[in-house]
């Protein structure tokens, strides 16, 4: 026989179980669907407002609708240039992810295929995440889960990611204002020289950079007895690398799901004498130090 405050405290414990079937923030959501097994027809509508994140679904049940958008409106017009890209969990299973628009839907993730961990990519614009459970005799083990990103379909180095040009991936360079805007805005900015790729068509490849301006994550470490330099991997499209060993270049790019993805890479002496043309007409957009370092012009 239970003591009563063992009864009161398993009850405080199931009322909380119960309670707590889902957990959200601006960025990401984790739910179960136990929360409406009983209605395995509900749709249940889920807002995020973040440049990423992810979704952990436990249980899959009936249906859930994902509404993406960013932290900050853009400008009016601008919506279309946001994609939305999903990489799913390996281990991810129990429901398909479509697209859906106005009721209508299309795939965009079969539950077999989420296991490759491959990144797709959508116009924001085409609509919302909509993910359906797929009937199972046993859910115990099912669990649904990506990651997402915003990405900008436009901009400095957009072109060579290849998630959102499947297929058409150009090595095109980067004119002078992409250039000097792509090194104070992207995810990260540097000099240095490829040491090595392997031979599939989009391999990370082995760089050393002398100099780090920016990184916004931590891609690039650094290196050597006397730390002066740092070493990393950046993904490139084999027919746009330069020969290892070579020239140096300035590196510049994004990163997504936490690789670095090559954006503008002209010759780091071309770009030097770009920068100092843009510097004494005072079209900077920003200014690089002696340090190495960035700063808002």
């Amino acid at each position: 026989m239970l003591r009563p405050w063992a009864a009161l405290w398993i009850t405080a414990v199931l009322l909380c179980m119960a309670g707590a079937q889902y957990s959200s923030d601006q960025c990401s959501w984790r739910g179960s669907g136990l929360s409406h097994e009983s209605h395995r027809r509900d749709v249940e509508q889920v807002y995020l407002r973040c440049s990423q994140g992810s979704l952990e679904w436990l249980y899959p049940t009936g249906a859930i609708i994902i509404n993406l958008r960013p932290n900050t409106e853009p400008p009016s017009g601008h919506m279309a240039g946001l994609h939305v890209c999903i990489k799913p969990h390996p281990l991810s299973q129990g429901s398909h992810v479509f697209l859906e628009n106005n009721g209508d839907l299309r795939m965009l993730l079969a539950e077999k295929d989420q296991a490759q961990g491959t990144v797709t990519c959508f116009s924001l614009a085409e609509g919302a995440l909509f993910v359906e459970s797929v009937p199972q005799a046993d859910i115990s083990r099912r669990i649904t889960a990506f990651q997402y990103e915003l990405v900008p379909s436009q901009g400095p180095g957009a072109h060579m990611y290849p998630y959102l040009h499947p297929g058409s991936v150009t090595c095109k360079p980067c004119s002078d204002e992409e250039v000097l805007m792509a090194v104070c805005t992207s995810d990260f900015a540097g000099s240095g020289i490829f040491r090595g790729m392997g031979s599939k068509n989009r391999s990370p490849a082995a760089v050393t950079l002398s100099q780090l301006f920016r990184q916004k994550s931590r891609v690039f470490a650094r290196g050597g007895a006397r730390k002066r330099g740092w070493g990393g991997r950046i993904n490139v499209p084999s027919q746009c690398i330069g020969h290892p060993g070579g020239d140096e270049y300035l590196l510049t790019g994004s990163v997504h799901f936490g690789e670095a993805w090559l954006g503008c890479a002209p010759r780091y002496k071309d770009f030097l004498r770009l920068y100092v043309r843009a510097q004494r007409a005072g079209t900077n957009p920003c200014e690089i130090d002696t340090n190495g370092e960035i700063s808002s012009g």
